[in-house]
């Protein structure tokens, strides 16, 4: 399982990628590890505002359902147009091709919320402990 450094991630295991005030959005190794084949992927429209741990998208695999959750707030500058084509994409690349939305974001210190890759790390090892 990958754990990117340069990236921060969310509980809900959505990573982002920040590049001055945009940020980059996608749902993690172990996300997609968990879910299994993705077969269905539902993006927001170009220029909705995404509220931080609200859904913004919904993920369909095999599995299960699930929704995405916005590691920050902000308004949706692009989508991922290649990604409800090629779901599958989710699962070959979750931190390089299958990145989801870019989004303006809104309030930058919501950035202090999300978790280090160590943490992450962490959380996910302490996660699957308790299953």
């Amino acid at each position: 399982m990958e754990f990117p450094k340069e990236l921060r991630y969310s509980q809900e295991h959505e990573w982002v990628a920040v590049e001055e005030n945009i940020a980059t959005i996608g749902i993690t190794d172990y996300a997609q590890e968990q879910l299994g084949d993705v077969v269905y992927v539902e993006l927001p429209e170009m220029g909705a505002p995404v509220t931080k741990d609200e859904a913004f998208g919904v993920v369909e695999s095999v599995k299960a359902v699930s929704d995405i959750y916005a590691p920050v707030s902000g308004t949706v500058v692009e989508i991922n147009i290649s990604l409800p084509d090629s779901p599958e994409t989710v699962n070959d690349d979750p931190y390089g091709d299958a990145w989801m939305i870019r989004v303006e974001m809104s309030d930058l210190g919501e950035l202090g919320d999300l978790m280090t890759a160590d943490q992450y790390k962490k959380f996910v090892a302490e996660e699957q402990g308790e299953e």
